[in-house]
C-alpha cells in the first residue's frame, strides 16, 4: 500500500509539473497543502520585504488546533529563528497559553505579515495586501474553533474594521464562522503591564468557549 500511494504522489507531481490544474491537489492532507503553502512564502517576492528578510515566518503548532493566535508581524527573532512569537513577546505569549492549561504546541500560532519590516516598523497597506491571502489559507485549513487577534493590525485586517483595539477587546466577533475574539498584543502588554487583567479577562472568554 505504501509502494502504491508513493507511485500515485509521483504521478500527480508529474501531472502538476506538465501543467495540469491543481485541482489534482485538492484531496492532499492537509498538512501537506500547508505545506505547499509554506513553500510559496518561503520564495515570496510580492512586496519588498521579501528581499529584506532572513527568514520568512510562517506559522507553528498543531495544524488540527482548536485555538489559533494571530500577529501582527515578524521582530528580530523571529526573522532570525523562522518562527513567530519566539522574542520577549513571545514568551509572554507562551506563558498565556500555558495558564489557560494548554501547551503552545497544541494551538497554531502566526501574523498578518510573513517577513520582518525594517525596525519592527508597522505593516504597511500594501505589504497587508500582498500577503494576506497566505493567512486566509493557514486558517482555511486549520479551520480552528476559535481565533485570538492579537492586537490592532491582525483584528482590524481580519474583522474588516478600523474600531480601536482597545474597544474591540473583550467583545466576541466572528470571522467566516470562526468566533473570533480581540485582544492586547503580548508586544504592548511588556509596555503596559498593567492591562495584563484585561488580557487575562479575554482569555478566559477564549476557555469558556473552547470548553463549552
Amino acid at each position: 500500500m505504501e509502494n502504491i500511494l508513493k507511485s500515485i504522489r509521483s504521478y500527480f507531481e508529474m501531472e502538476k509539473e506538465s501543467g495540469v490544474s491543481e485541482y489534482l491537489f485538492s484531496s492532499k492532507p492537509k498538512d501537506v497543502r500547508l505545506s505547499l503553502v509554506k513553500n510559496q512564502v518561503s520564495g515570496c517576492r510580492k512586496c519588498p520585504l521579501g528581499e529584506m528578510r532572513t527568514n520568512s515566518v510562517f506559522g507553528s503548532g498543531r495544524i488540527d488546533a482548536k485555538l489559533m493566535f494571530v500577529g501582527e508581524a515578524p521582530g528580530h527573532d523571529e526573522d532570525i529563528q523562522g518562527m513567530p512569537f519566539v522574542g520577549e513577546a513571545g514568551v509572554l505569549l507562551t506563558k498565556i497559553i500555558e495558564a489557560m492549561g494548554i501547551e503552545r504546541e497544541d494551538v497554531y500560532i502566526c501574523n498578518i505579515l510573513k517577513c520582518r519590516p525594517p525596525q519592527n516598523r508597522n505593516p504597511l497597506p500594501g505589504e497587508i495586501s500582498a500577503c494576506i491571502d497566505y493567512l486566509y489559507s493557514q486558517i482555511e485549513m486549520v479551520r480552528p474553533k476559535v481565533i485570538c487577534g492579537l492586537g490592532k493590525f491582525a483584528s482590524q485586517t481580519l474583522l474588516k474594521i478600523e474600531t480601536p483595539i482597545s474597544k474591540l477587546r473583550g467583545s466576541w466577533h466572528e470571522y467566516r464562522g470562526i468566533k473570533f475574539m480581540p485582544t492586547y498584543h503580548p508586544a504592548y502588554l511588556l509596555r503596559n503591564p498593567r492591562d495584563k487583567k484585561l488580557v487575562w479577562e479575554d482569555v478566559k472568554k477564549i476557555m469558556e468557549a473552547l470548553n463549552g
